[in-house]
């Protein structure tokens, strides 16, 4: 009887340490790599040089913010992902792509891992998430970034 006392607190020990472990492991599992992201001030630059080689922009978040990039919507929403396939279609798969969100913290955004995933499953070559790891407010818009240009009616 005294020896399964023992066991008991090792064996929570084992279990809490292997879950700590899987855990880890899962958050380190996203779908980009450290290098498939880009500091927001790195396309700022490319955006704001002239004749720079400009990478098709797609805003898969709640609205295309940044100078030049398309509004794909949500993609969390079924079809705004749909959308997203449907686009990329047109593209060659070596083209420069960066997508964005910037609704929310990167560790809650809904809307940056399934369309990631989706570029990964197209087989696309050299595509990228913007870092916008706050928000697009302060990550973008604070710094001064090139935005769209609002008309007002």
């Amino acid at each position: 009887m005294q020896s399964l006392m023992f066991s008991r607190p090792f064996f929570s020990l084992i279990f809490a340490l292997a879950s700590l472990v899987g855990y880890a492991q899962l958050r380190n599992q996203e779908p980009w790599t450290e290098n498939q992201l880009l500091e927001p001030l790195n396309l700022a630059a490319v955006i704001n040089t002239p004749n720079a080689k400009q990478p098709t922009l797609i805003s898969i978040g709640p609205g295309a913010l940044i100078r030049g990039s398309i509004d794909i919507g949500p993609a969390k929403e079924k079809a705004n992902l749909e959308a997203l396939r449907l686009y990329l279609t047109k593209l060659p798969k070596n083209r420069d792509i960066v997508i964005y969100c910037g609704c929310c913290p990167f560790q809650h955004c809904p809307n940056i891992r399934p369309a990631f995933q989706l570029l990964n499953e197209m087989k696309f070559t050299n595509h990228k998430l913007l870092a916008l790891r706050t928000n697009i407010k302060a990550d973008w818009m604070n710094k001064g970034y090139p935005v769209t240009e609002l008309t007002t009616k």
